[in-house]
Formats: C-alpha cells, sequence, structure tokens
C-alpha cells in the first residue's frame, strides 16, 4: 500500500493564487454580460449584437487560440506564459471601456479571448503538477471557484461601482488591477512537471512532443476512452444553457421587474456563496464518490443534474415573489460551480500526462464554441425573433427551450461514470507497458 503524497502549504497557497486570478479573468470576462442593463442601451445593441458580443466574437478566437496555447503550456514556463495572458486580455479590458458602438467594442473582445485562452489550460497543468491524482478534483474545485466568485464578483461591481463611476470606469480600473497581477505572476517560479521528474529517476528524459506530435496523441488518446469523449459531450450539452443565461440580467430587468443595479447586487452575493458551495461540494464530493464507489465523477454529476432538473424549470416560470424563484437562482449558481472538478479532473485523468494542458484546451475550446457561442447567439437571434413574433415573454421563453437542450448532459455524464475505470485502468496499462 502506497503513502498517501503530502501536499504542501506553499501548493495550497499557489492554488489561492491561481483561484484569485482565475476570479478576475472571468470578471473581466462577464462584465460585459453583467453590464448588459447599462451597455445595451447606451451603444444602442439589438439582442443579437449583444449575443454575438458575449458569444462568437470572444469565443471564436478564446476557444481557437487556447488549443495553441495548451501546447505552449505543455513546453513553456507556465507562469510566465500566465503572466502574459494577463496583461494581454487586462489592456484590452481597458481598451473595451472607449468603445462607441459594435465595432468598437468587437475588436478588443476578439483580442481578450487571445489572452484569456492561456489561463486555464496552463493552470491546470499546473495544478496537475502540484497535486496527486486524489486530490486533483479538490484543486480543480477550488480553482475553478473562480468562475461563480468571478460571475459574482462582476455582478457585484455593477451593482455598486456602475451607478458610481459609470460602466466605462470599471471597465479602466478593472484593466489596471490585472497589469499589476501580471507583474507579480511573471517573478513565480515555474513548478517542475511531474512526468519529467519521474523519468529522470529512472530513465533519461523524453524529448518534448512537437505540435504535430501532440494533436496525433490527443487523436490516440480520444479514440481509446469512451469515457474521455462522453464526458466532454456532456459538458458541452451543459454549457448550452449557460450562454444562453448570459441574458439572465436582462430577463431580471425586462420581464421581473426588477431595478437593473439592485438585481445585479443580488444575484452578486448569491453567485459567489451559492458557487462557493457548489465549488466545494463538486469538488470533494466528487473525489469522495470515486473512492467510495469506484464509479467516475461524471457520475456524480447526473445525479447532480437530475435531482436539480424540475427547479432548473420551474424557477423560469414562477413569479419573483415565489420562494422558488429565489431558490432557482441560487441552485444555478450552485449547479455551476459542482460541474468543474469532476469534468476538468476525470478529463486529465485519462490521457497521458504529456498532454494534459492541451486536452484542457480542447476541452475549453468545444465547451465554449459547441456549447456557450452556440448557446448566447442563438439564443439572441431567437430572442429577436421571438419579439418579432409578438411573445409577450420572449427572454422566459428562449431560456426554458435552452434549459432543456442542456439537459442531454444526464445521459451522457451517466455513461462516461459507468465507463470511466475502465478506460483509466486501459490508460495505466499502456503508460507502463510504453513509458515513452
Amino acid at each position: 500500500m502506497t503513502t498517501p503524497e503530502r501536499v504542501t502549504g506553499s501548493s495550497y497557497l499557489f492554488l489561492g493564487f491561481l483561484t484569485f486570478l482565475n476570479i478576475m479573468n472571468f470578471v473581466d470576462r462577464q462584465l460585459l454580460a453583467s453590464f448588459a442593463n447599462f451597455i445595451v442601451p447606451d451603444l444602442g445593441l439589438s439582442n443579437t449584437q449583444f449575443g454575438l458580443l458575449t458569444g462568437l466574437v470572444f469565443l471564436t478566437f478564446y476557444s481557437t487560440a487556447g488549443l495553441f496555447m495548451g501546447f505552449l503550456a505543455d513546453t513553456v514556463n507556465r507562469t510566465r506564459l500566465i503572466a502574459v495572458g494577463l496583461a494581454i486580455w487586462s489592456l484590452l479590458t481597458a481598451a473595451s471601456g472607449a468603445a462607441k458602438g459594435f465595432a468598437s467594442l468587437a475588436l478588443p473582445r476578439m483580442f481578450i479571448g487571445v489572452g484569456e485562452s492561456i489561463m486555464t489550460p496552463t493552470a491546470m497543468s499546473l495544478l496537475a503538477d502540484r497535486f496527486p491524482a486524489e486530490k486533483l478534483g479538490f484543486a480543480s474545485g477550488v480553482y475553478y471557484m473562480g468562475v461563480p466568485m468571478g460571475v459574482g464578483a462582476s455582478l457585484l461591481v455593477v451593482g455598486y461601482l456602475g451607478p458610481a463611476i459609470g460602466w466605462r470606469n470599471c471597465f479602466y480600473l478593472l484593466g489596471c488591477v490585472g497589469l499589476l497581477l501580471a507583474v507579480v505572476m511573471w517573478f513565480i517560479r515555474e513548478t517542475p512537471r511531474r512526468h519529467l521528474i519521474k523519468e529522470s529517476v529512472t530513465t533519461p528524459p523524453v524529448p518534448q512532443l512537437s505540435f504535430k506530435q501532440t494533436m496525433t496523441e490527443l487523436a490516440r488518446a480520444l479514440r481509446a476512452s469512451p469515457a474521455l469523449v462522453l464526458t466532454i459531450m456532456g459538458g458541452v450539452a451543459f454549457h448550452f444553457i449557460l450562454g444562453a443565461a448570459t441574458f439572465d440580467q436582462l430577463w431580471y430587468v425586462n420581464e421581473r421587474g426588477f431595478e437593473r443595479a439592485e438585481i445585479a447586487q443580488i444575484t452578486g452575493w448569491i453567485g459567489i456563496c451559492a458557487g462557493m458551495a457548489g465549488n466545494l461540494f463538486g469538488g470533494l464530493g466528487g473525489d469522495w464518490f470515486l473512492r467510495k464507489t469506484g464509479i467516475g465523477r461524471p457520475m456524480f454529476l447526473f445525479w447532480i443534474m437530475l435531482i436539480l432538473a424540475p427547479i432548473n424549470v420551474a424557477y423560469r416560470l414562477v413569479e419573483p415573489d415565489s420562494i422558488w424563484f429565489w431558490v432557482g437562482v441560487a441552485v444555478g449558481f450552485f449547479q455551476l460551480g459542482c460541474f468543474y472538478g469532476p469534468t476538468f479532473s476525470t478529463v486529465q485523468e485519462l490521457v497521458p500526462p504529456q498532454i494534459r494542458a492541451t486536452v484542457v484546451a480542447l476541452y475549453i475550446l468545444l465547451l465554449n464554441m459547441a456549447g456557450v457561442a452556440i448557446g448566447v447567439s442563438a439564443a439572441g437571434i431567437y430572442v429577436d425573433y421571438l419579439i418579432v413574433q409578438g411573445d409577450t415573454e420572449p427572454y422566459t421563453t428562449a431560456l426554458l427551450y435552452f434549459t432543456m437542450i442542456s439537459f442531454l448532459a444526464i445521459p451522457l455524464f451517466y455513461a462516461a461514470g459507468r465507463r470511466f475505470d475502465v478506460d483509466r485502468a486501459k490508460l495505466h496499462r499502456q503508460l507502463n507497458a510504453d513509458p515513452d
């Protein structure tokens, strides 16, 4: 029986800093959606244009660049790579504050995606070298607190700073903060790569894979692991509603009667609290579920989504004075938090260590381009269509429609969980038989 690997205090401190950077990542990314009730009327945007700005315009560059950034994260100094990405997206966040219309906002939004695409593949690669496999779900869950906390924090910026200094100055301020953090990140030392340390003890170092070799190895891993493919497909399906939910702030104001700053404050606090609870529950619970049952973490997500599905539908239909409305708001953030730790640890455990960052980048590409981008862009077009057709609650109709599509993730996560143990064992046999 092997002794569990001890995680040092510096690794937890590093996890905390990466999580803070991820919060900043999602604050900057989500700020446009959170300021929807300010920016849409100020710049005269249609729902279709707003959907494109938060969907295809941003995510096309973010996702496609991310695959190359994942390759870089497997080959270059990762802490400095993050510092470069942070500096790029911070400068362009500040530039977004000067936008005068759709085109002048679209340009910086395109290239913000290039900078932000560096963050997660690189960070997940670093964490996989800092934390053993049995604690990787926890580390991933903590890191991905940055999603609900970043979304919640962006809403708090809107609710408190927006009325005081205006949306443009908020963009300028966050850009400056990001540049300062980039300087700090530049001077943090790189983490030794776990698989290279192991190889150096027993065998000569394995040469770094070229980009072509990395893509070949990635294709081989996808063919060899149905659980990996099913997990990715489940994540994509789940992200359809996350894309459409970009219109939530417009829904709250236009169809549920809230004041724009007030609802941003309320949902911001709910998002932070429920999202953090979800991340901890998803990270720790997914690790516990795998340890106790031997069934893959996607099965854990299957049960969460199945149990919460009725609430996700009901709260879109009830009035805001119903308790189920507020339960539904909290459940949305909680479920979002639960998602990341189990799925990102799963995809990393099902591929060889030298392509972990690349598979994370591919996963992010598909989540965003096949999930979020389609969800938000199609939802914007659909809302404008429903308005022309005379629908009295077009945002409600669109959000319900995309909620139902996202339920496709439920059977996909079930199938991935059932297959996980077989595919992981096959990968371990392959690595032991062919360590090169």
